[in-house]
């Protein structure tokens, strides 16, 4: 076989790669024109490399439509089985590309392998190479279209949780203005007005340190924390939504600890997970917070005697908006952020955060965090 395929088949990559890659490989085929005299009778040569090097799924097939070679992106991706394409949508491309000589550049939504269930997006091009071959490359979209659907969820459920509290404070002040010559309803609907636009403002500020926490500078403030006052702090913030909820707040542990990272964020963090414990909380039942150190970490966990979380939902409870018992969050004004705030709180920190629960025996979050080496750490000052 003659060399003088490559420099057609660089104008194919070119074609699909774009412009700077074109140039690249079809200086890398004017080299090989000159040197080769013998290429493989199989897979034109030097094309071999190019496959291996791509990250993105590769696929060169022969006339009949039988693979050559196949990058290891395109096994993973499930779109070779047995020398042949798997997907009946990626054959008909190729045999378009043949009739029509036209490159093809398109996205698709396919199965992920022949048995699978499972679904990926993918980005396709696909051009001849030389006069014999077509080559099939794919990009997979499939990360961009689940971050999308997060999107488009995040935004539905922030319209759905701020709905509720924004048409009570609407409901609420034409009742005032209905109700100005009773005393007694304008008390009652001022209550509510302002529980309401408290529950609305809470949402707000949630949200606000969500996106906070997700974004570059989620832990710009950093100095040496007294966990003890973070502790202490906390269940003074939820001492009486406990009270009214005839739940004791007990705590215990080790004294003296200390960690790096913003207290604020961290008081946020375990304030939510003693809130949560409140509100799942039968009356009458105790909810310990302790703090321990273990293992090269600083544990601070929170158990409850509530309800419990089903097993099927333990691994959802810190997603945004996810609540176990929606009735009872409704309810109690929880906006289904409190967890998610704190996994992310911890995570700026360089830890972790983790969930034991039982069914009618109650739960237990820990966060864990990275000891202090006092052996670097440098004083800050006194803490007031």
């Amino acid at each position: 076989m003659d060399s003088a395929w490559l420099v057609p088949a660089a104008l194919a990559f070119g074609i699909i790669l774009g412009g700077g890659m074109s140039l690249i490989i079809y200086a890398a085929a004017r080299r090989g024109q000159r040197a080769a005299h013998v290429v493989s009778s199989a897979v034109p040569d030097g094309v071999d490399q190019v496959i291996d090097a791509l990250e993105s799924a590769g696929i060169v097939l022969d006339p009949s439509n039988n693979i050559m070679k196949a990058s290891h992106a395109a096994l993973t991706y499930g779109l070779v089985w047995n020398h042949a394409l798997v997907h009946p949508e990626l054959v008909e491309f190729v045999d378009q590309v043949r009739r029509t000589g036209e490159p093809i550049a398109q996205e698709v939504h396919l199965s992920r392998g022949p048995f699978g269930d499972a679904n990926i997006y993918l980005f396709v091009r696909v051009a001849r190479l030389g006069s014999r071959y077509v080559l099939l490359l794919a990009e997979d979209r499939t990360e961009s279209y689940r971050l999308e659907s997060v999107r488009r969820d995040f935004v539905a459920n922030i319209s759905h949780e701020l709905k509720t509290p924004i048409g009570a404070v609407g409901l609420l002040a034409e009742a005032l203005v209905s109700a100005s010559d009773e005393p007694e309803q304008v008390t009652r609907f001022a209550k509510r007005l302002t529980k309401e636009s408290q529950r609305l403002a809470r949402i707000t500020q949630e949200i606000i340190e969500l996106s906070r926490l997700q974004s570059a500078d989620g832990l710009a403030q950093a100095e040496l924390v007294d966990v003890d006052h973070v502790v202490s702090v906390a269940i003074d913030q939820n001492r009486v939504a406990a009270d009214l909820s005839r739940v004791t707040l007990v705590s215990g542990g080790v004294s003296n600890v200390e960690v790096f990272g913003d207290e604020t964020l961290l008081v946020l963090a375990v304030d939510n997970l003693i809130s949560n414990a409140v509100q799942y909380s039968p009356e009458n039942t105790r909810i310990g917070i302790g703090v321990r150190q273990r293992a090269g970490a600083v544990e601070i966990s929170v158990t409850d005697q509530g309800v419990g979380i089903p097993e099927d939902e333990v691994d959802r409870v810190f997603e945004r908006f996810y609540r176990s018992d929606p009735a009872r969050s409704r309810h109690t004004g929880g906006s289904g952020l409190g967890l998610s705030i704190a996994k992310h709180v911890v995570q700026n920190h360089g830890g972790d955060i983790r969930v034991w629960s039982q069914l009618g025996h109650g739960s237990t979050f820990t966060i864990r965090l990275p000891e202090i080496d006092h052996a670097v750490a440098q004083p800050t000052g006194d803490k007031k």
